[in-house]
């Protein structure tokens, strides 16, 4: 990995994670925190789109799929606040 995948990587996961705050009406977590939940959301949504068989790529694929593997993500965490 070079140094512009590496950016390109993180600012993925940077809009996803800002993404996800906003749709899940949370707001944005910090540049930091927006990379981490983005990151750890492309990780969730592409094993929950692996399972179903689906398969989205290019740019906007990755960024769908990290995004709704974030919103997955905040959902989860939410829940297990709420406990």
């Amino acid at each position: 990995m070079d140094v512009t995948e590496l950016l390109i990587f993180l600012a993925i996961g940077a809009l996803a994670g800002w993404l996800a705050g906003v749709i899940t009406k949370g707001g944005g977590f910090g540049l930091l925190g927006d990379i981490v939940i983005g990151i750890l959301g492309a990780v969730i949504g592409g094993y929950v789109f692996g399972t179903l068989g689906i398969a989205i790529t290019g740019l906007v694929g990755s960024i769908i799929t990290a995004t709704l593997g974030a919103v997955i993500l905040l959902f989860l965490i939410r829940l297990i606040k709420r406990a």
